[in-house]
């Protein structure tokens, strides 16, 4: 870390639509990947080296290159208990940290009511991108949850400090007749009061970033230039989250093509948000965190592949010990879950390693339970 201490920032990437496992981090001296994947597979010429065994879709170059500087640890056969190949309960299963039974409160929620306890920031939490995650919800939590920063914002017309304070408080108070009294209402209108103000405070992060980084033009890269904007206008956000729309790596078909560009566009944002945030001295306090909801099918259906089971995800970031970690699933046909990579580490103990040392929060108080840390944090 720096000299003067930052508090530490976490950045999480959700890569909808799960993507395949198999060909992101590729088994390229096992003789089985082959047997799998005779259409799908990537020549060992092609795959960006790890070690002997294993290594990065050429496509994932951005990305290998912060793994060739020790900046990204490689989370192997990751996944949960009894695996569900639908996306929608497999993603609330990562956004609640619950895989046995329905919860509503997302791990990164509890984690906010805990950084913030007393909700003194409007913005400790800042999600880019349609809708809320469940990751972020839990009572009491206001998250700013914004589709298009540059055109995000209220009151923009509005001068002076104390002409915006009257009319956000007015804006408040129109939450009243619609809900009534009592709690309910009190809570609807803090809720209302907080996303404006967090909007009118955001407004302001594009108009104060200067970069000479240059991002793709698809929305994720658009979006992840965003956290760099917020994160380096100092505005004390500690969780900041974007991802791919719902199914952009649902790749049952075509999967050459889309997957390549996908993980292009992907990769490049990451090491782009990277770069700009050492560009602005703001690189130290960030951990990036990359998942998926499941992997797909180790035996490819000809043009694609189908839902599996376990995955693989990355934690990247100056404070990272870069490295392999969990073990790569057997593709012994005996050794398979039901056709599928079997999971070999619980996603938990990934977050359970974030929350307890890099957030220096309670893990397990936040995921309700006792979960094997990895020692991929360096402090």
């Amino acid at each position: 870390m720096t000299a003067t201490k930052k508090d530490p920032v976490l950045v999480v990437l959700q890569m909808s639509g799960a993507f395949d496992a198999l060909n992101t981090i590729i088994p390229y001296s096992d003789p089985l990947y082959k047997d799998y994947r005779p259409h799908l597979k990537v020549e060992p010429e092609e795959v960006l080296a790890i070690d002997d065994k294993v290594g990065f879709h050429p496509a994932m170059a951005p990305i290998k290159d912060m793994y060739d500087e020790g900046k990204v640890a490689v989370i192997q056969g990751i996944g949960y208990p009894n695996p569900i190949r639908s996306h929608f309960r497999s993603m609330d299963i990562w956004h609640t940290a619950e895989p046995t039974k329905m919860a509503t409160e997302g791990w990164l929620g509890r984690a906010i009511q805990d950084l913030d306890p007393n909700k003194e920031n409007v913005l400790t939490a800042v999600n880019f991108g349609r809708g809320l995650p469940r990751a972020l919800a839990a009572p009491g939590v206001s998250v700013a949850s914004v589709g298009n920063l540059e055109t995000y914002g209220v009151l923009t017309g509005i001068d002076g400090e104390d002409q915006r304070a009257e009319a956000l408080d007015i804006f408040s108070r129109m939450y009243s007749p619609m809900v009534g009294n009592g709690p309910i209402n009190d809570y609807l209108s803090q809720t209302g009061l907080d996303a404006l103000k967090g909007a009118d405070i955001l407004r302001t992060a594009p108009e104060i970033y200067s970069s000479s980084i240059e991002y793709g033009g698809d929305m994720f890269s658009q979006w992840v230039k965003n956290v760099a904007q917020v994160h380096t206008a100092g505005f004390g956000t500690r969780v900041l989250y974007t991802g791919l729309n719902p199914g952009a790596f649902d790749t049952h078909a075509n999967q050459p093509t889309s997957f390549a560009k996908l993980w292009g566009e992907v990769s490049r944002a990451v090491n782009d948000l990277y770069q700009d945030l050492k560009e602005h001295d703001a690189n130290q306090e960030v951990v990036m965190v990359l998942f998926t909801e499941f992997g797909r099918r180790v035996q490819e259906n000809g043009s694609g592949t189908d839902h599996g089971s376990g995955s693989v995800a990355f934690v990247l970031g100056d404070a990272v010990k870069g490295g392999l970690y969990g073990e790569y699933p057997s593709l012994e046909p005996d050794k398979l879950d039901e056709g599928d990579l079997k999971w070999n580490n619980d996603f938990r103990q990934t977050y359970a390693t974030i929350l307890d040392k890099w957030l220096d929060l309670d893990d397990k108080a936040i995921l309700q339970g006792e979960f094997e840390q990895f020692d991929f944090i360096k402090k």
